[in-house]
């Protein structure tokens, strides 16, 4: 098994339900529920909502201040009218926008927004990279490295 790889992303939240309603709006579905945090199966992993105090006591620091912002998640799309329908979509379900969509330096697409808890998410199109039919992305194959 290769230890190259991430199984669970979880997002530390301040208000559950806030949060859950925000990704739901945004076409999101749950695949599993309990007390306090909510699983969303992605391709390959899975995302976790929990709230922040609990993640804290969870990770054996029950008095540490749980920050965002550095670190970004990122959903490719295969075109710049997709991107710009995400972005669009966050921000109506309640994301704070923090840079519209855009032409790059590096020859892409791309903008930002926040999220209610604050953990920053990337909308691209990368030329560069195309994705799978799934959407998902494979960049030893768009490189051709082995």
């Amino acid at each position: 098994m290769t230890p190259q790889r991430v199984t669970l992303i979880t997002l530390g939240v301040y208000d559950l339900a806030r949060s859950r309603a925000f990704y739901e709006a945004l076409g999101w579905v749950p695949a599993e529920a309990q007390e306090g945090v909510v699983f969303y199966q992605i391709h390959g992993a899975v995302l976790g909502l929990f709230g922040r105090a609990a993640l804290a006591k969870d990770q054996g620091r029950p008095d540490a201040r749980l920050g965002t912002g550095a670190m970004t998640l990122a959903q490719n799309f295969p075109s710049e009218a997709e991107v710009d329908a995400a972005w669009e979509a966050a921000v109506a379900a309640g994301a704070t926008p923090l840079k519209k969509p855009e032409k790059v330096f590096w020859g892409g697409y791309s903008g930002y927004y926040a999220d209610p808890d604050g953990h920053v998410w990337e909308v691209a199109m990368n030329p560069f990279w195309p994705l799978a039919e799934d959407g998902s992305l494979n960049i030893s194959r768009a490189a051709d490295v082995p």
